[in-house]
């Protein structure tokens, strides 16, 4: 009864947390939610209490045996696919079904439905963007191409259904209670929005912002400060020969520059967002095997979003992190091989300017032709309120999310997006031949299927292979192409088709004995396609690749250190400048930060102070810097911290460095000491009562719950080191949500961990029981089990044919 001492303060929850989010008046009445029958005091239990031991479910054609662990991580035994399936539906809705139902419909834009208008701009924009758009090509295409995958998605939404069904308003989960609704049916168009959801989370642009950028400082800026091939990096994959003959892709001779300017934008994916993940062959390792590892970094909320589960049937058995509400193990191992995956950043969105014939907009100018648009009706019920109709049009490109209608009120312009996640695609395939795969060559295949968001997929075998593929489907373009708005009404600016799978970058059994991606550059600049993201990673890659370089006998010890290393590389290279540039003076206190500084060793443990004192230097020079910017009210991006860094090192005199509204010229060295300067002021009011702050304490790295205010239900202050752009990436709000190490041996050597638990109901004791080994560096050990024999079994459940 872990939250029991939490739920006599949960009425203050309703009229105060909650109460900042959703009208007061639309609140449901108080006695039903403390109804002692159905309200929140059936949720506060553990679910170790009193499991039921048999279930009955239609459609099932064999018994299905589920063991549920310690941890209470599921092992489901199934005699098929379409029981396992349906098994695992229910087993996740069972734990995890009201995060299930929230994300999905926070991808198809019906937030405003449950939390009212606060959420309408949001909801508004998700279906501009098109996700319920895509998840329906991609319905569409598995109706017509992959009946048999359908078959899959279905038999799992009708194991969430069967749980669903079964539920009394008492059962719900408290979520449902607070905000006063009731679970939908499950189907798989609503697996298939979260996969959008993912594509939409990990799929980033700048285009609107460069040309923005461009537009106010010229094309010098713009090529100096957003390189499109920076020096110094580490791709994930070098060749001197890629294997292939490329296509051929033709440049326009006359480039579009739209002036126009762009008053506001949609938020961009945060910086970031990512991953790690390395394979180190047999060659390398004490063992003499390959050891594969993988951490994901996303957003960190309770409940997380990962769920770990074991599936098995007569044919295989695979384990790891799955995604709720999508089928198998999305992370994970079987008895043959493992594998992981990193976001690849690759751009696969772009905006065309749409020139429409008049203010109907049923026509739009298309190679010097007028061609029909579609109009969909967008109809939001907004909880506490009348409903709302919003106009989305839809040209060949995609839908015009920007419009008069929607952040250019009253203005003509309009702006359609093109994006790769919009089409037919079978990401559930890749992960079904995954969990069923056994070799190289399945790996290969199962890629074949997988479109969005593009990955660096790692692989490593129990015959001693490892491999790294950048999958995705990925626009041909030519150089440059995609960077800025683009004109819609020439053809010129289509893309050219796609590259071809094959031509994706790819290496088997490298020389080096082992491979690693960390959402860097992905393939060296010879590579003959055009690459480019605004967002590649700089520090981890290059520390990861430092540790992994010359070394031998390498352990699984070794690499979980590896995937806990807060070494700051950034700190490391620019700090000694930024204290040679320091000019003298300074109280007592300011004196013994720079010594901090000084004899730091660059680890961002959590108890240190000098990461603190880093990142509040740095950010503050950034802020002063970019705050010195005439961006004449537009919306930009700008550099990252490794352009900046070079050129602060670099070109200290260069005129991005001068204020353009003094007489005198500002260099490097000015802003240096102008962040200085705002990190004293910040410094001196964190620590009036202290000589220091911790890191952990000054970064905060939190959980909070997918509604943020109800916070009662998050983790806060967690004590963790690491940070953004270094190994252990753990910031204030996203980090490694899933670690995962696996050595492909006779017997699976295996460990995971994530922050959060596997119950999604704060009253489990299970609900963030993870989260304390997690900040700490610990494991679980997640070795593949046989059924019924583990005497660290909590408990069993038998599912039947109903």
């Amino acid at each position: 009864m872990k939250y029991i001492g939490f739920f006599f303060s949960l009425l203050f929850s309703l009229l105060v947390a909650v109460g900042l989010s959703i009208n007061l008046a639309k609140l449901p009445p108080l006695a039903k939610v403390f109804d002692p029958f159905k309200g929140f005091w059936q949720n506060a239990y553990s679910e170790d209490y009193d499991p039921e031991t048999e279930v009955a479910i239609d459609g099932l054609q064999s018994e299905v045996m589920v063991d549920y662990d310690e941890n209470l991580i599921p092992h489901i035994f199934a005699e098929n696919d379409m029981d396992l399936y349906r098994v695992q539906g229910y087993v996740t809705a069972m734990h995890r079904l009201w995060q299930m139902e929230f994300q999905v419909m926070a991808a198809e834009g019906r937030l405003s439905e449950i939390v009212g208008p606060i959420a309408l701009n949001r909801d508004r924009e998700m279906r501009r963007k098109g996700l319920g758009f895509g998840a329906k090509n991609k319905l569409k295409y598995l109706q017509k191409e992959d009946p048999e995958n359908l078959n899959l998605m279905l038999a799992y939404a009708d194991g969430v259904n069967a749980y669903i069904d079964q539920l009394s308003p008492g059962d719900l989960p408290l979520e449902y209670k607070l905000l006063d609704y009731y679970p939908e049916a499950w189907t798989p168009y609503k697996t298939l929005l979260f996969l959008m959801n993912m594509s939409e989370t990990l799929s980033g642009d700048s285009d609107l912002a460069y040309t923005n950028f461009r537009n106010i400082f010229g094309d010098e800026w713009q090529d100096k400060l957003f390189p499109d091939k920076p020096e110094g990096v580490v791709p994930v994959i070098t060749k001197e020969d890629w294997g292939f003959e490329p296509l051929d892709v033709k440049k326009p001779g006359i480039e579009f520059l739209d002036s126009t300017k762009i008053t506001e934008l949609l938020p961009e994916k945060e910086p970031g967002l990512g991953s790690n993940n390395w394979v180190v062959a047999g060659e390398k390792t004490a063992s003499g095997y390959p050891i594969l590892a993988n951490d994901p970094h996303l957003a960190l909320n309770l409940p997380s979003l990962w769920f770990a589960m074991q599936l098995s049937t007569p044919e295989y058995t695979v384990k790891g992190a799955t995604l709720p509400g999508t089928l198998g193990v999305i992370l994970g191992f079987n008895e043959h091989m493992a594998w992981g995956s990193t976001n690849a950043d690759r751009d696969v969105k772009d905006w065309y300017r749409i020139t429409f014939k008049d203010q109907s907009r049923e026509e739009y100018l298309y190679n010097g032709q007028w061609i029909q648009s579609t109009t969909q009706l967008e109809t939001f019920l907004v909880k506490g309120q009348n409903e709302f109709v919003d106009t989305v049009v839809y040209t060949h490109y995609g839908p015009v999310v920007y419009d008069r209608n929607f952040k250019f009120e009253g203005k003509p312009l309009d702006f359609a997006l093109k994006w790769t996640a919009h089409g037919e695609s079978n990401e559930s395939k890749t992960f079904i031949g995954l969990n069923k795969g056994k070799d190289y060559g399945d790996f290969i295949e199962a890629l074949t299927h997988y479109v969005a968001p593009a990955q660096n997929f790692v692989f490593a075998s129990g015959s001693g292979d490892i491999a790294l593929k950048i999958q995705g489907r990925f626009p041909l373009k030519w150089e440059g192409q995609g960077k800025f708005l683009m004109d819609g009404s020439k053809p010129m600016y289509e893309w050219q088709g796609f590259i071809p799978t094959e031509h994706n970058a790819q290496i088997k059994n490298p020389e080096q004995g082992f491979l690693t991606s960390a959402n860097q550059h992905p393939v060296s600049y010879n590579y003959p396609y055009f690459v480019y993201n605004n967002n590649y990673e700089y520090f981890r890659n290059r520390r990861i690749t430092d540790q992994l370089t010359g070394k031998s006998g390498i352990t699984v010890e070794d690499l979980k250190n590896l995937q806990l290393d807060n070494y700051n590389l950034h700190a490391s290279e620019i700090l000694p400048l930024m204290l040679d540039s320091v000019r003298g003076g300074g109280t007592e206190k300011e004196a013994f930060w720079v010594a901090e500084l000084k004899d730091w060793d660059y680890n961002a443990s959590a108890e240190k102070f000098a990461p603190a004192l880093f990142k509040s230097w740095w950010d503050h020079m950034e802020s002063a810097l970019f705050g010195s910017w005439d961006t004449k009210g537009l919306p930009i991006t700008y550099p990252t911290k490794f352009t900046l860094s070079n050129l602060l090192k670099n070109e200290p005199d260069a005129d991005w460095f001068d204020k353009s509204n003094t007489a005198t010229k500002e260099t490097a060295s000015y802003w240096i000491n102008e962040g200085y300067l705002g990190m004293v002021d910040e410094m001196k009011s964190l620590t009036e009562n202290s000589d220091s702050i911790s890191w952990s304490a000054y970064k905060n790295t939190h959980l909070s719950h997918l509604i943020p205010n109800l916070t009662p239900f998050g983790r806060f202050e967690i004590p963790i080191g690491g940070g953004k752009g270094i190994v252990n990436a753990s910031a204030s709000d996203w980090g490694p949500g899933w670690r995962m190490i696996v050595e492909m041996g006779p017997k699976i050597k295996a460990l995971g961990i994530y922050p959060g638990g596997q119950s999604g109901n704060p009253g489990s004791k299970y609900y963030d029981n993870f989260v304390d080994a997690w900040a700490s560096g610990e494991y679980l050990k997640i070795e593949l089990r046989n059924r019924g024999n583990s005497s660290e079994m909590l408990f069993q459940t038998k599912y039947t044919p109903n």
